[in-house]
């Protein structure tokens, strides 16, 4: 038996299995090597990138204080990261549910990007308003502490802010990021 690798063909001990216990060894070792050595790093390089999409977030809903239906068809992207600036963070269902609103918006609004192109410009309205509605009342002011006394944040209270939503962000998806880092290592190391 063997897997098919890129182009090539590679033997797999299917037929062995008292090579089975070793080699599952061999793999949880090499894995675990693997992590200690470089997943903090793949970790924290998707955390810098993601930052500085929550950083754009902020600026883009004015640190927060600016979550209207306007700011959220203009960027429809930036639906994720309000979600994990709450407290407790909301999953995707459960902030259609607290707002009433269609999942169709809210799945096109983070998974491509967008707002639904024959939506009714007064149904948008309304559901992007009750969207933000929750939003706004859930924000964690912990972290946006800025919002109980209405003063401007200073740049240093922004980007720590940005830090922690990017946190929460890659937090959620540490799996994905830490498993398609490691498939790359392993198909590399097959290859060789």
């Amino acid at each position: 038996m063997s897997i098919k690798v890129g182009d090539d063909r590679v033997p797999v001990n299917a037929d062995k299995p008292h090579l089975w216990k070793p080699d599952i060894a061999k793999s949880v070792d090499f894995y675990n090597h693997w992590f200690m050595q470089f997943a903090p790093q793949a970790y924290r390089d998707t955390r810098i990138a993601t930052t500085e999409q929550v950083e754009s977030a902020l600026i883009w809903t004015a640190n927060i204080t600016n979550i209207t239906p306007a700011i959220l068809q203009q960027y429809p992207s930036v639906l994720p990261i309000l979600r994990m600036a709450t407290a407790p963070p909301i999953a995707r269902d459960r902030l259609i549910g607290l707002a009433g609103v269609s999942s169709n918006l809210v799945k096109n609004m983070e998974e491509k990007q967008r707002i639904l192109p024959r939506i009714d410009r007064g149904t948008l309205d309304t559901e992007l308003a009750k969207i933000g509605e929750i939003i706004a009342r859930l924000v964690d002011k912990d972290i946006f502490s800025w919002l109980d006394t209405g003063r401007q944040p200073t740049d240093t209270e922004v980007h720590r802010a940005a830090i922690i939503i990017a946190d929460r962000l890659c937090g959620a998806i540490s799996d994905p990021i830490i498993r398609n880092a490691q498939e790359r290592r392993q198909l590399a190391t097959i290859r060789q």
